[in-house]
């Protein structure tokens, strides 16, 4: 199968496309063409496009969201793979929006690259295994779907929601701290308090929970975090 894969791998640094390059050539991968931008790709890429398969390495979230975008415009029948250094929900859900097909964290061995290379090519989706992770062990409860009701419930303060929006957006405990003008201590507070009073183990499911109740459909309660 791998050798019927046809590989484009598109991202600014060169040392990390030429180590994709090699590892996906000894996991027995076609690679096609190894390249800094879309623009570079020739058309014969357009060539048995259900068996291509275009790998992203993202710099940036804008460049990587860009360069997904633009492959899809040129290649509708393509896939594409965004690879990042970390993850964040909404950039994955802004991922899928601009047309990718899977969404990996670098940190990943080369033998599950492989495996999930080939899922996206056989038209299977892949996100990272940290989130699938947090959503098996998260204590999933009935709720109505109302931000008001969910927050009332939990009890959440003004101070947590605007730390909780940071959560939702990715934000580390620092820039968190920077945004909000207060000290990292009293962030890592916040935050225990945050996921004692929602019962679950880390801020991914912390974000999820907020996101599944609608915190995204809210004003924000601080400018800070956007």
């Amino acid at each position: 199968m791998r050798e019927n894969i046809q590989v484009s791998i598109l991202g600014r640094n060169e040392i990390v496309r030429e180590g994709l390059r090699r590892i996906l050539t000894e996991q027995s991968f076609h690679v096609r063409a190894v390249v800094p931008d879309p623009d570079e790709l020739g058309e014969e890429n357009s060539q048995d496009e259900e068996h291509c398969l275009f790998i992203v390495d993202s710099a940036s979230d804008s460049d990587g969201l860009d360069a997904c975008r633009r492959l899809r415009e040129r290649f509708p029948d393509g896939r594409v793979v965004l690879m990042a250094d970390d993850y964040r929900l909404d950039t994955i859900a802004r991922a899928f929006d601009a047309g990718a097909h899977g969404y990996l964290v670098k940190a990943i061995s080369c033998e599950p690259l492989a495996g999930a290379l080939e899922l996206v090519a056989l038209g299977e989706k892949v996100v990272p295994t940290q989130i699938v992770d947090s959503l098996a062990n998260l204590r999933w409860r009935p709720h109505s779907g109302d931000w008001e009701s969910s927050r009332a419930a939990a009890n959440l303060s003004d101070r947590e929601i605007e730390i909780l929006q940071c959560l939702v957006h990715g934000e580390a405990n620092k820039i968190i701290a920077r945004r909000l003008d207060i000290t990292e201590a009293t962030v890592k507070v916040h935050i225990k308090a945050i996921l004692r009073k929602l019962h679950v183990l880390n801020r991914t499911q912390a974000a999820i929970w907020a996101v599944l109740r609608g915190l995204n459909d809210q004003e924000p309660a601080s400018a800070a975090c956007h």
